[in-house]
């Protein structure tokens, strides 16, 4: 039975409303008379009617048959005008679809061929839409995937997604069930956009507009006449010459052209506006900017991703201000490891480990746990294979030319103790080292961020949906995660009301690019900021979008050498633009009467609703539960005051360390023996440390330091350990033996004079040597599941393994 889904566009949403009451009659009806399906047609638009979003139709559908429990009855086909993205498609299924005709996208795929277009002269229309079908199923796996789920079947009608903007009645009525924290607009103001659309393609006076060719959008690129984006050419042009003249009086020209947006609302913050009732203070008596900049860091763009020259840039502009460079996922070039005016700060550890070896990790302030990438959560980085270049697979312990595509989850964290357990391994490897573990702004972070507090992580880090990573899909790019705003808000709240703010550090990112939104952020409970997008656009960046084809013009996003020549980044604009992003800030902290930036953290009640957005579709947002006041019943402050207690004075490896200091200063060999328990995890990490601070990544000549244990070994036996170490055990291990081995030889075999016959017996636990870069690993017995996933040089001999072994291997 063919519904069609048009209505009297006149009507407004009085009229959308009603007929949508009417096709729920109607579908009942056929169901009644026999139909077994249903196709949903948004076909024979005329004059007066037009087709309500194929979105909104599937879904309410969809919810009115569950609701009268008729839904198993019929299957829904959606003949679609509006789809044609990926995103749509995996909207619709989603929300019932059991099949979708996007057909305006295949008359347009024939049409563009039929007229020459876009240099598809003599492509066969067949097969341009065979491409496209294929194209769209590959996306709405891929969405599928990153949300863990493994049949189309299971996700039609699942609706996991989070909106953002709809009023709370629409989707109770037409979307139920689906989590919209904001309100929004409703079945008006949505009438109200048909209404323009319909009015575009039929106009009173045809022959006026029968020159112009429809509107371009500019959804994903900048155009003139398109979608806003806050980089535009003005803007990046005013960002450009104000750091490279040192110009502030230009720079605050750019700050007030991407504040000013409350008319073009382009993004939460945009809503906000500072209370009126502060008591400013002189601007004398505010901290100076170089407290200020300490807090700052760049956003975590590999080496690989972006050239050695603007990943060297970033980090000596950092490190001369006092501020903090990421090296991203994919290592650091040995020789700025250790030049203190030349390497990252912070180190990440994605799930790729690609570059993460024990000399990394020693030489690091911060080391970052990558859970989740703002631009692209539930999804793996990629180095396509074309950007491998020599350099970049040594880095990475890797082969020249082969793409990288990390894992979607870390191997060894399917929990959150397993996160507690990396955390702590990253706490072994550098006593020193603050651990960051990084989320993304979406509907529950901030349960997570609790989680994370309690797994003893020093500092979270809540990323926005509008990160500008490069490498994303597009689909990814535009429709995943959430605002920071939001995260931040839901992250400070929850920490707050369960007395665990205190000892853990908010971190935010996503688009930060004035000292207004720095400002903003620390309000909503920040007191680390991280900028990505905005410091490229200072070293050069003109947005060409062509970042992972390795084609960057200005040599950033690229290897070619001869693109990187074209570099004209200096570290100085970089620091220019840090240092004036403080002085703004300043400004406003006098303004709002705060001395110090920890003064401000927390304190939302300066922040206040814009009193008359007069956008048309923002009347009914409610954005109260970003500056709601959390429930303080500890007492506590709302910043961090204290650290994390990891519990190292306890480690097993403290003795070993005072044992093995011979080898550790001189290099004269050692031999332990100790007994073993399974309260001792992470055995031999911090001993690695200690070995690799003294003698850098070459170790210590093999075997210098033996150790014998006898016992039941804990979590993550032989971490990260170097070359010199050998650690042999009679007994048996955890999961994570030798994860990320970095040279030392680890060996496990059964005690002496057991009866039982080795190869047929479990010795040791899941996920053995992942992310191992050298060394070798030496098991008597049988292990579990994932073993030597992304091993990247060591030699590992087992007598048999559990599933999905030796996946991702470089």
């Amino acid at each position: 039975h063919v519904v069609s889904g048009l209505y009297d566009v006149t009507g407004g949403g009085v009229a959308l409303g009603a007929r949508l009451e009417e096709i729920f009659a109607e579908v009942t009806q056929a169901i009644a008379d026999g139909a077994r399906v249903i196709v949903l047609s948004d076909r024979n638009a005329d004059v007066a009617r037009a087709p309500i979003p194929s979105l909104l139709l599937t879904a309410a559908v969809h919810h009115e048959l569950v609701r009268t429990r008729q839904r198993t009855m019929v299957g829904l086909v959606v003949e679609a005008g509006d789809a044609r993205e990926v995103h749509h498609m995996a909207l619709l299924i989603g929300y019932g679809a059991g099949a979708i005709n996007p057909y305006l996208a295949f008359e347009s795929i024939e049409d563009m061929i039929n007229a020459g277009l876009h240099g598809l002269d003599g492509v066969d229309p067949q097969v341009a839409l065979r491409n496209y079908i294929k194209a769209c199923g590959k996306g709405v796996l891929k969405v599928m995937s990153k949300m863990g789920v493994s049949t189309v079947a299971s996700y039609t009608g699942a609706q996991i997604f989070e909106a953002i903007g709809l009023a709370d009645d629409l989707v109770e009525r037409y979307f139920t069930g689906t989590v919209s924290r904001l309100g929004g607009v409703g079945l008006e103001q949505i009438a109200t956009a048909i209404h323009m659309r319909h009015s575009l393609a039929n106009p009173k006076r045809p022959e006026e507009r029968a020159h112009r060719r429809l509107e371009v959008g500019g959804e994903y690129q900048w155009r003139r006449e398109g979608e806003h984006h806050l980089f535009n050419p003005e803007t990046v042009y005013r960002l450009q010459h104000a750091t490279r003249s040192k110009r502030y009086d230009i720079f605050k020209q750019y700050t007030s052209l991407v504040d000013e947006q409350s008319d073009r609302l382009a993004t939460l913050r945009g809503l906000l506006r500072f209370a009126d009732d502060r008591v400013a203070v002189p601007i004398e008596e505010v901290e100076p900017a170089s407290e200020i900049l300490k807090r700052f860091s760049t956003g975590a763009m590999s080496y690989g991703s972006i050239s050695a020259e603007a990943h060297e840039t970033l980090a000596v502009a950092m490190n001369s201000i006092g501020a903090k460079s990421n090296t991203g996922e994919g290592g650091e070039d040995a020789e700025r490891l250790h030049d203190p005016t030349r390497r990252s700060a912070i180190k990440q550890v994605a799930s790729g480990r690609f570059g993460v070896t024990a000399e990394y990790l020693t030489n690091s302030d911060d080391i970052q746990i990558k859970m989740a990438q703002g631009a692209k959560p539930g999804e793996g980085g990629q180095l396509p294979g074309h950007k491998v270049y020599p350099w970049i697979a040594a880095t990475r312990h890797s082969t020249p030319g082969v793409g990288l595509i990390s894992p979607p989850p870390h191997h060894d964290i399917y929990s959150i103790e397993d996160l507690k357990q990396l955390i702590h391994d990253l706490k072994n490897s550098n006593p020193s080292a603050r651990v960051h573990v990084k989320l993304v702004a979406e509907m529950g972070v901030g349960t997570v961020a609790a989680g994370v507090s309690k797994a003893k992580a020093d500092v979270v880090l809540i990323s926005g949906h509008d990160g500008g990573t490069g490498a994303s899909p597009l689909t990814s790019l535009k429709h995943a995660g959430g605002p920071w705003e939001l995260g931040l808000a839901e992250t400070q709240q929850t920490l707050v009301m369960n007395g665990l703010r205190d000892r853990i550090v908010v971190q935010t990112d996503g688009q930060l690019k004035t000292g207004r939104d720095v400002v903003i952020a620390a309000l909503l409970g920040a007191e680390e900021f991280g900028f990505a997008t905005a410091p490229l656009v200072v070293s050069g960046c003109v947005m060409m979008r062509v970042c992972h084809l390795d084609t960057c013009p200005v040599g950033i996003a690229t290897q070619n050498p001869e693109l990187r020549s074209r570099f004209s980044g200096r570290p100085e604009f970089v620091v220019n633009f840090f240092e004036f992003i403080a002085e703004e800030v300043r400004e406003l902290m006098a303004q709002l009467g705060f001395r110090t930036m920890d003064e401000m953290i927390g304190h939302v009640e300066a922040l206040d609703t814009r009193p008359a957005v007069d956008h048309w579709k923002a009347a009914g947002l409610d954005i109260s539960p970003i500056l709601a006041i959390a429930d303080n019943r500890y007492e506590q402050a709302l910043h961090c005051t204290r650290g994390q207690d990891h519990g190292l004075e306890e480690a097993l490896d403290l003795e070993l360390i005072a044992e093995a200091q011979p080898a550790i200063t001189e290099g004269v060999p050692v031999r332990i023996e100790r007994e073993i328990r399974n309260v001792n995890r992470t055995v031999g990490t911090l001993l690695g440390h200690e070995v690799t601070k003294a003698w850098r990544g070459e170790g210590l000549d093999d075997d210098t330091i033996r150790v014998r244990f006898t016992g039941s070994a804990g979590q993550s036996f032989g971490a990260f350990v170097p070359r010199g170490i050998t650690l042999l055990l009679e007994g048996d291990a955890n999961d994570y033996v030798g994860k990320g081995l970095s040279g030392g030889r680890l060996v496990i075999r059964p005690p002496e004079g057991s009866t039982f016959v080795a190869e047929e017996q479990v010795i040791a636990g899941n996920v053995i040597g992942y992310g191992a870069t050298s060394g070798e690993l030496f098991i008597r017995g049988r292990v579990g599941e994932r073993f030597c996933v992304r091993n990247s040089g060591a030699l590992a001999v087992v007598e048999g393994i559990g599933d999905h072994g030796c996946e991702y291997m470089t």
